[in-house]
């Protein structure tokens, strides 16, 4: 059966990556229509195919909401995010499009299903940002969230939203939070988490790096290929074998600063470590570079995987897009 599918944020990262897939031979999914939104869509980077239809312009947009729902998609990829170090910033920015676009975009999907009598799939891409300072000294899937930073709040605020629209059969919701996913290419981003990319790409290009964390820093990571797995897998997932709270966290490598830079040696040679200059940063350590150990049951339980090594993550992640 073919699909009609709505990407949000598809010229982001991770939205670009997950439309190269569906637009592939591989894809697991047989389209009838991608309909793809974002800010800005250059079709020259964007592949070929038949189905795609493309809505310039914000989510939060009621206009640009309106022509991207269009014909009621049967699965949505919920990805459009004001990150974390912008959220941070610009509060009322990322509450419109963090929060408020998102119930938006929930309120329209409920009056399609009701009028229908069909609840379209809803894949969003929540993050560990819902889990705040201190962080403990090791999660799971019981752990309290208690974001400190707005961007985890409006996240964990929609994950809130995403299950009661599910328990009443209006959507049928899943939030796998995402750690961070590298490498993401350089240039700002909002995200205050992107140097973990700038650590990998620099130094396996042959760059030298000021590293805003110290070498004990510990990371969650995850390579984009993975991510876009993820995704993929959350989208097929049966909702009856889903938690209740219809969230999770993913499995992820975690590694310490020092420990990428070895594995970084180990694929460039040693002289990446004549590379690497520390400059902590004491505002970004704590809540970005200590991530606890972490035990993801509800997710492997699921299915979901991480890399497989470390090592296998650098490749992966520095792999031609």
């Amino acid at each position: 059966m073919t699909k009609k599918v709505l990407i949000t944020g598809a010229a982001g990262f991770v939205g670009q990556a997950l439309v190269r897939r569906l637009c592939g031979p591989d894809s697991p999914i047989a389209l009838s229509r991608l309909t793809l939104v974002d800010l800005t869509l250059d079709p020259a980077r964007l592949p070929t195919h038949p189905a795609l239809k493309l809505v310039t312009g914000s989510i939060a947009d009621a206009a640009v909401q309106a022509q991207a729902l269009e014909g009621a998609p049967d699965l949505v990829f919920h990805l459009a995010a004001i990150t974390s170090g912008q959220a941070e910033r610009e509060f009322g920015l990322g509450l419109t499009v963090n929060l408020q676009a998102t119930l938006d975009l929930l309120e329209a999907l409920r009056a399609q299903a009701q009028a229908s009598g069909r609840a379209p799939r809803l894949v969003q891409a929540s993050s560990i940002g819902v889990y705040g300072l201190p962080l403990p000294a090791h999660i799971d899937d019981a752990t309290p969230l208690v974001p400190t930073l707005s961007y985890g709040a409006q996240k964990l605020a929609v994950e809130v939203l995403l299950a009661d629209y599910s328990r009443r059969g209006w959507i049928d919701g899943r939030s796998p939070r995402l750690p961070s996913i590298v490498t993401r290419p350089a240039g700002p981003n909002g995200a205050r988490s992107s140097f973990a990319s700038d650590l990998i790409r620099e130094l396996a290009e042959g760059r030298d790096y000021d590293c805003p964390v110290d070498a004990e820093g510990t990371l969650w990571l995850l390579s984009l290929p993975a991510c876009v797995d993820a995704l993929l897998h959350a989208a097929r997932l049966d909702a009856h074998a889903l938690p209740a709270t219809r969230a999770w966290t993913l499995p992820s490598l975690r590694a310490t600063v020092a420990e990428v830079v070895a594995g970084l040696m180990r694929l460039h040679g040693t002289s990446v470590a004549q590379r690497i200059r520390y400059a902590p940063d004491p505002t970004l350590i704590p809540q970005f570079a200590r991530w606890p150990t972490h035990d993801s049951a509800t997710a492997r339980a699921l299915g979901f995987v991480p890399d497989t090594s470390l090592d296998q993550l650098l490749q992966r992640a520095m792999a031609p897009a």
